[in-house]
């Protein structure tokens, strides 16, 4: 479970983000909407240990992400956090499923079987020895999915992940998430502008920017 409170940020001379204190148990997911420069994208670094909050607490099963610092930050963030950027950031050089096993050596974990069993289920094992330039939009956003799960995290945060995807695949890759953050009993958030995944999502919040 992920909780945020009393959350504050805002870069040098601008307004700062207006955050509800929100969270979200084992297995549920929240979509986070909002314009965009509202802040979605900073409130998921800030999930991501990514981003220090200047006040506030973002807690993970009760432990407090920003009481760590460095490479206890690092690990923690390795094992317990997922993310989907809203840009897939996949290494070109390697192949699919070097790039899945990655996070997997990184936390010393053994690799094989499970990535297999992850592609096969985001239905993009075919694809194991491809490298990312022949990949598709959807493909791809499938294969930075996998990523973010190859660790069996208890959290899974996706930014945009429909943002470049026509309407099918925008939706079967919302199902994706959704099902394998129940499969894995993690707490799924969803940042988002893109009105189609509303729907999607049972519960939803939005964010602003505050004042004027």
């Amino acid at each position: 479970m992920i909780a945020v409170t009393s959350i504050q940020f805002a870069y040098s001379g601008e307004k700062p983000f207006f955050i509800p204190d929100f969270e979200i148990r084992s297995g549920e997911a929240l979509l986070v909407l909002g314009k965009s420069g509202s802040g979605k994208t900073t409130l998921l670094n800030i999930m991501g240990g990514l981003l220090a909050p200047q006040t506030g607490e973002v807690s993970i099963d009760g432990i407090s992400l920003y009481s760590m610092k460095g490479n206890a930050l690092d690990k923690f963030r390795g094992k317990n956090i997922g993310i989907v950027f809203q840009k897939p950031h996949i290494l070109a050089p390697l192949t699919v499923e070097e790039n899945i096993s990655l996070p997997r050596f990184f936390v010393n974990k053994p690799s094989g079987e499970k990535v297999h069993q992850i592609l096969s289920e985001l239905g993009i094992l075919e694809k194991k020895a491809a490298r990312v330039h022949t990949l598709s939009e959807g493909e791809a956003q499938r294969v930075s999915i996998a990523r973010a799960l190859a660790n069996e995290p208890k959290i899974i945060l996706a930014d945009e992940p429909t943002a470049s995807l026509d309407d099918e695949n925008a939706s079967i890759v919302v199902n994706l998430l959704k099902e394998q953050a129940k499969k894995l009993h993690a707490s799924l958030l969803i940042v988002t502008h893109d009105q189609r995944i509303k729907d999607e999502i049972e519960t939803s919040i939005t964010i602003t920017r505050e004042g004027p």
